[in-house]
């Protein structure tokens, strides 16, 4: 049975180093299947007991790759630090296998603009990022995301289309949600603080705070 039938919210990492494992380790903990891959023998052994799937592939190779089941899977990050031409050689193999979301890591802004050009949808650079920041931006529709201690996190979020043209004192979010509005970005305008009479039109961009989880379900509301 393909991975695509047992999870939809699978994720594949490829690449083991400090940051790959990190953000593997971090998308486990939030619930989701991983496999992880790596052409290092050393490395697999190593995180093998840590990880749901950690198997040895050269993924610059498509075959390799489809064997393994990899373009069943809707996500998959590219973490691999050491070879810019294998992160390249491994975006565009994904590409052919037609993988919806390709997040690639980058080390430098040349490399990251040919990740984007064979095929990268996301380009993360994780000297600015953490693994578990990028897990949770990974996994959800935010579209950025900042915790803080005690499980609070401030996100950026596209305002839910259900939400459109009501004025947020109806909308009550931290009554139904848990989350409090506190900035909102109308279309062609700047970031505003958020009040009760503000309306939210299509293609508005929201800054709301609450818990990890408030957050991830309001971001999710269509």
């Amino acid at each position: 049975m393909s991975a695509r039938h047992t999870d939809e919210n699978g994720v594949v990492v490829i690449g083991l180093g400090r940051f790959g494992y990190h953000l593997a380790g971090s998308l486990v903990q939030l619930g989701h299947e991983v496999l992880a891959l790596d052409r290092n023998a050393e490395r697999v052994q190593r995180w093998s007991g840590a990880l749901d799937r950690v198997v040895q592939a050269d993924s610059t190779e498509e075959a390799a790759l489809r064997q393994l089941g990899v373009a069943d899977f809707p996500r998959v990050v590219v973490a691999i630090g050491a070879s810019v031409e294998a992160s390249v050689l491994t975006v565009l193999a994904l590409t052919e296998l037609g993988v919806p979301q390709i997040w690639a890591r980058a080390t430098s802004e040349k490399h990251a603009k040919i990740l984007s050009s064979v095929g990268a949808h996301h380009v993360i650079f994780p000297e600015a990022e953490t693994g578990e920041r990028v897990a949770h931006l990974i996994v959800s529709k935010m579209l950025d995301f900042i915790e803080f201690g005690d499980e609070f996190a401030i996100a950026k979020v596209r305002v839910p289309a259900s939400m459109v043209g009501r004025p947020l004192r109806e909308l009550a979010p931290t009554e139904r949600y848990g989350v409090m509005v506190v900035g909102a970005k109308l279309p062609g305008e700047r970031f505003r603080y958020a009040g009760p009479e503000t309306v939210l039109r299509p293609d508005s961009v929201l800054i709301v705070e609450g818990s990890i989880g408030q957050v991830q379900r309001f971001a999710a509301i269509s």
